[in-house]
């Protein structure tokens, strides 16, 4: 017998053993992908994120952002460069019931930190969380403007989006030892260009969800300054602010704090704190639309 044939034995007793581990492997495949849920062959099913792994959206899958399809405005009071325009922002405009000032330049805490500068900031905040849950997000101004815009171009920026709701974010000038929060809702007016009675009712229910969250979120109490109604509710209403008269969607002033008292202030001047701020008006604006179109779908909305 040659050398050749001598080896032959072995190597077909080894592949011998191979296919029996081969097809002894794909057996044990097939058995695990079906206990799995699927079909003999198939690959494994994905596992399922756990509930503590964050999905993308944050919802189920299928399902949209909560607020796609509504049209948010956020009014950052003041602008920073206000104090260089002292001349255009005194110029006299409509404020629905008489004249006032184009704008004001604000009030500052104590070291300097303006009140324009912390509107922009949280609104911006705001408007990234906003837009997380779906909302189209415009802004009044987003400090790409020398001053203003005036009270009535604000009112007018709401209007002419078709927001579904507007929040014009301030901070207070009160004496030091005044602390707290507020709402500010529109007053029933109607004189002169200025008619609020088909938006008393959603602004005062958009303010209504604002407290609530603000002060979750914020941990804040409404203002201890502006008497007991003020400081049971955080809401007050008034009839002179051009930027509510004028307006035709359902708005709100929300004033944060105030940066006149030491306290305060440092809480103001806080990313940090300024960021809670930020959640506490989105989760506000985010319940009232939600509310909103919940009741638009049972017809138990005013309609106001």
């Amino acid at each position: 017998m040659s050398l050749g044939r001598r080896l032959s034995t072995p190597a077909v007793i080894l592949a011998i053993v191979l296919s029996v581990i081969l097809a002894g492997l794909l057996v044990w495949r097939s058995a695990r992908d079906t206990d799995a849920g699927g079909a003999p062959g198939a690959p494994a099913a994905s596992r399922a994120p756990s509930s503590g792994e964050p999905r993308e959206s944050g919802k189920p899958d299928g399902e949209g952002n909560p607020l796609d399809g509504t049209v948010v405005v956020l009014d950052p009071g003041h602008n920073p460069d206000n104090r260089e325009h002292t001349r255009e922002i005194a110029r006299r405009v409509d404020a629905g019931t008489h004249r006032k000032e184009c704008d004001t330049t604000g009030t500052a805490t104590d070291s300097g930190y303006a009140e324009a500068s912390f509107t922009l900031d949280v609104a911006r905040r705001a408007r990234t969380l906003l837009e997380g849950l779906g909302a189209e997000v415009e802004f009044t101004h987003d400090g790409d403007r020398p001053y203003g815009p005036c009270v009535d171009e604000r009112a007018r920026a709401g209007n002419e989006a078709g927001a579904d709701a507007v929040v014009s974010v301030h901070a207070d000038g009160s004496g030091e030892g005044d602390r707290g929060f507020h709402v500010i809702l529109p007053a029933r007016v109607t004189e002169g260009s200025a008619d609020t009675r088909r938006i008393t009712g959603p602004s005062r229910r958009l303010g209504e969800h604002l407290v609530r969250a603000f002060a979750g979120a914020t941990d804040s109490a409404p203002a201890d300054y502006l008497g007991g109604p003020v400081a049971e509710t955080g809401l007050t209403v008034r009839d002179d602010l051009g930027g509510l008269n004028l307006s035709r969607v359902p708005k709100v002033f929300l004033e944060c704090g105030n940066m006149r008292d030491p306290r305060e202030a440092r809480r103001l001047s806080d990313p940090e704190w300024r960021q809670r701020a930020a959640s506490g008006i989105a989760e506000g604006v985010e319940a009232f639309l939600l509310g909103e179109r919940d009741g638009a779908r049972s017809g138990t909305g005013d309609g106001a």
